[in-house]
């Protein structure tokens, strides 16, 4: 029987060189993941998605509670966004898609857009997305949520990923604090993590990725997903990758 993976990730997990694709692109690294794997993919995801998100999915979203029932490992793609700078508090970043008029919206959106590198290098990349403590909070809560409805289920995580996005003023300065406290977490939890930056790192900073300098080309996701396949694969059974 090919196993089935469940994905919780951002749009690190459906963005290519060009922009978003459908969740079933082969392409995807979720999907080159099973495929190594003789096995398919489930995508839960959304553009900007933290830890908060996945712990929000997995308690409010029927479709994840049906695909619980079934699969055979679930990875915890998040962390990634949690980083970021956010000069607005995400209530109120967020909540500029609520504003109306449509112009009123697409006026005050255009100056934030705008004003978000100038602030993030101003400071110094603070306040996060979201910080390192409720991460590892979120990632903590959701695998004790899956571990007490399937204990034998494996879960997977990741390291933050890096990037050299102008939107951000190309500043990064939350992520070490992130990576630090989330693999300390992982280490008392027994969750595997990935080390996205020594597979992808070099492959966003160089320039070879998307042109935004966040997400990644198909070189990075086939890198990922292969990456992705020998870390869970040992966790399946028979322990092959294909």
């Amino acid at each position: 029987m090919s196993p089935q993976l469940l994905v919780f990730g951002d749009s690190l997990c459906f963005h290519g060189p060009e922009g978003p694709c459908a969740a079933d692109d082969p392409r995807l690294w979720p999907n080159v993941a099973a495929n190594a794997l003789s096995g398919q993919a489930d995508l839960v995801a959304g553009i900007g998605w933290t830890a908060r998100d996945l712990w929000w999915s997995l308690t409010g979203d029927p479709r994840v509670w049906a695909d619980l029932r079934r699969v055979d490992a679930v990875v915890l793609a998040v962390g990634h966004m949690d980083t970021l700078p956010s000069p607005l508090p995400t209530y109120l970043r967020q909540g500029l898609r609520y504003l109306r008029p449509d112009g009123v919206r697409r006026v005050v959106r255009g100056a934030y857009l705008a004003a978000q590198p100038r602030l993030s290098v101003v400071m110094r990349g603070r306040p996060r997305v979201l910080p390192a403590r409720l991460s590892v909070s979120y990632l903590d809560q959701s695998v004790e949520a899956l571990r007490a409805l399937r204990p034998e289920l494996p879960v997977f995580g990741m390291m933050p990923s890096v990037h050299r996005a102008d939107a951000y003023g190309r500043v990064h300065t939350g992520r070490a604090e992130a990576a630090a406290a989330i693999a300390s977490w992982a280490a008392r939890r027994e969750v595997p993590l990935l080390d996205t930056p020594g597979v992808v790192g070099e492959h966003v900073l160089s320039g070879a990725g998307n042109p935004d300098g966040m997400h990644w080309g198909w070189a990075g996701h086939e890198a990922v997903g292969t990456a992705m396949a020998k870390l869970v694969a040992p966790h399946l059974g028979s322990g092959n990758v294909g």
